[in-house]
């Protein structure tokens, strides 16, 4: 248990710390933001858990082929967020086109055979 605390709370000062960066420096936030942080801590997290070296391959290349439909999210909410819409709806929007994207992704991937 104080080992999920511990991984909890390391991962909950990381999402803090590129907050109170991006309201100081938007764009030092979005670089700090845009960096593989929770990929990496969630790598670090999964050897500790299991030193599977097969785990963890399957793990990045699942990180990797899902990164790619979260990209037009960053596109799409800056677009929205300057042409008047508010936040919350913006944030919507770039949710909802992920989840789709996801959604693609799966039935692509099924398609050409991957396991994800």
């Amino acid at each position: 248990m104080l080992y999920l605390l511990l991984k909890a709370g390391i991962s909950g000062l990381i999402v803090a710390l590129v907050s109170e960066i991006s309201r100081r420096n938007p764009g030092i936030g979005g670089l700090v933001a845009s960096l593989p942080l929770v990929s990496i801590l969630g790598m670090v997290w999964l050897w500790s858990d299991t030193r599977d070296p097969v785990r963890l391959a399957d793990h990045a290349a699942g990180t990797l082929v899902f990164v790619l439909p979260s990209l037009p999210m960053f596109a799409l909410m800056p677009w929205l967020l300057r042409r008047g819409v508010s936040f919350w709806p913006a944030l919507a929007a770039g949710c909802i086109l992920t989840v789709v994207l996801y959604l693609l992704t799966l039935w692509g991937a099924s398609r050409l055979g991957l396991r994800l």
